[in-house]
């Protein structure tokens, strides 16, 4: 995107939505939509079945590539492509000239149902097996598609809600494309950056640079009355607590501050039980609302008192550490921990809103940022390419909180986030894969005494053994290196020397993620393609624990 660009382009598997979502993008900048599909069928008289059964598949790539090439000619344009038109190198040549490129993606199983519901003529859906096919074609094409200039899922999510995230995204990484447009944000607020669905719960997920001072008013628009019980710690507490109680209180909100001492120790249940006395003291009401602020420690516990306190209490989190931005304050776990191992003891609670205001970030310190950016490469690298080329081209702008690409950064992460919750709320199926390099990540804390290594940097380090784990599965050595390097550029550790690897292997054996007694790894087949391995050969555990220790032997056993 080093030139002006002049149209957004979607392109993506069949099923992911181009079609539908590009209509409401159109509708929504005012441009003209140019759907290649629609314009063959228009050209040819019939429908694709029909020119696919009478032509033959090379006469319809010739009429798709001249519906490319009429559509890439316009200005102030939203193409929708078909689900093969960019695997084309003509076709690729016209489309990424002087475009923001979108790719478009959905799991096999939504796109079925999708082409299902919309097309029974389709080729793709012929004979047995469809779910199969697709899923190859996906395959096939992911490295087409990974070329885009972003990716957006769009599983569990509306069209509406799509059209409006991807005016957002080009807003901030290509503004001259929709220059003095004013979007309208998911759920009528321009801060909102996803609106997370669940059974039980649906709350905003508020992103924005400078909106920490709206606290109290958003609140209130949430629905969210009563008096507020701040929970925050002794790091954080210092710097916004009482920017934060004049913000619930300027929004008509009564609060209080109680703060516990930073850090993991502070994550345990007799912290917890004193908080509970404070909250006795303060007569809270299970109307009130308790708010953490912090970061993910001051998350998970603010949020398991507030998921046990009076069987349940309103709970909004405002977190100030990258970590808890683009990953903890989402998704309702609760935890403190026990000495055998970390978030043992906790609940599912759902927040009833999160505001993330990036500004804080400035007031990180270097360690407690760098340690933030190994959940959002976790993310790239098990969900979106996009985002991943995206912090490899501007990695140090990112790193440096360069206000609009931290912010769009932060919001993209809270849109993967909020996806995969919304589609899996307690972690029963494809929530799965948040988790990995957690289960090395978990060990090092645990064998470490939750003292020596932030979360982040244990996360960073666990990455790079899942990474080596999954190379001797079959990820190529590129995709290990890109991950590995982008973790160093960042400013991560790569190694955990001198930790002590039995005691690392035999927390993985009481990690939250184990079934009938085998370890469950979350392991890479490719960029953007995880898998849940049971069956990981324990020597090559030993092995990759031996490497990231340095002990240059494995684990006794």
């Amino acid at each position: 995107m080093t030139a002006p660009v002049r149209r957004i382009v979607l392109i993506g598997p069949s099923g992911s939505g181009k079609s539908t979502i590009g209509r409401l993008l159109a509708e929504r900048l005012g441009w003209t939509l140019c759907d290649t599909d629609e314009a063959v069928v228009r050209d040819a008289g019939r429908s694709i079945p029909d020119i696919f059964a009478t032509e033959g598949e090379p006469a319809f790539r010739r009429r798709e590539y001249g519906a490319v090439a009429t559509a890439c000619d316009r200005s102030d344009a939203v193409i929708a492509t078909g689900g093969g038109a960019a695997v084309d190198p003509a076709n690729a040549e016209l489309l990424w000239r002087d475009a923001f490129v979108l790719a478009l993606q959905a799991r096999p199983e939504t796109a079925l149902a999708r082409l299902r519901n919309t097309d029974e003529g389709r080729p793709l859906l012929a004979g047995d097996d469809p779910l199969r096919r697709i899923r190859e074609q996906q395959d096939a094409r992911a490295a087409v598609y990974a070329r885009a200039d972003w990716t957006v899922r769009t599983d569990g999510l509306t069209p509406g809600e799509l059209a409006a995230e991807i005016e957002r995204l080009a807003r901030v990484l290509a503004p001259d494309l929709v220059a003095g447009r004013q979007g309208q944000a998911a759920d009528g607020d321009p801060a909102c950056a996803f609106v997370v669905r669940t059974t039980l719960a649906r709350y905003p997920i508020m992103v924005g640079w400078d909106i920490l001072d709206t606290l109290g008013a958003r609140m209130r628009a949430q629905g969210l009355g009563g008096s507020a019980h701040v929970i925050s710690d002794t790091g954080v507490a210092p710097y916004y607590g009482e920017r934060v109680l004049a913000a619930l209180r300027a929004g008509g909100v009564d609060a209080g501050l109680r703060t516990v001492p930073a850090g993991e120790s502070s994550k345990t249940l007799a912290q917890a039980a004193a908080l509970y006395d404070w909250l006795v003291e303060r007569r809270a009401e299970r109307g009130d609302t308790i708010v953490a602020l912090g970061g993910g420690v001051v998350g998970d516990l603010a949020g398991y008192v507030a998921a046990t306190y009076l069987r349940g209490m309103p709970l909004v989190h405002v977190p100030t550490t990258l970590l808890s931005m683009v990953d903890a304050s989402i998704g309702g776990k609760t935890a403190v921990d026990h000495p055998a191992g970390k978030n043992l003891i906790g609940a599912f609670h759902q927040p009833r809103m999160v505001l993330c205001d990036t500004s804080v970030l400035r007031t990180l310190p270097p360690r407690e940022r760098s340690a933030g950016w190994a959940e959002v490469i976790k993310h790239a690298m098990i969900m979106d390419p996009g985002l991943l080329a995206l912090l490899e081209e501007r990695a140090e702008a990112i790193a440096a909180l360069d206000p609009e690409l931290t912010t769009a950064v932060v919001r993209r992460n809270a849109v993967l986030k909020g996806q995969v919750v919304t589609e899996d709320e307690r972690e029963s199926g494809r929530r799965a894969i948040l988790n990995y390099g957690h289960t090395l990540a978990h060990a090092i804390e645990s064998a470490t005494g939750y003292g020596t290594y932030l979360h982040g940097e244990a996360v960073g380090i666990g990455m790079i053994a899942a990474a080596a784990l999954s190379r001797r599965a079959g990820l190529s050595a590129e995709a290990e290196g890109r991950q590995n390097t982008l973790l160093q550029r960042f400013g991560l550790p790569e190694s955990a020397p001198g930790v002590d690897a039995e005691r690392i292997l035999a927390a993985t054996a009481v990690d939250k993620k184990v079934r009938d007694k085998r370890v469950r790894w979350v392991l890479l087949e490719d960029i953007g393609r995880p898998a849940i391995r049971d069956d990981v050969p324990e020597q090559d555990v030993r092995a990759v624990i031996a490497q990231i220790t340095g002990t240059g032997n494995h684990p006794a056993g």
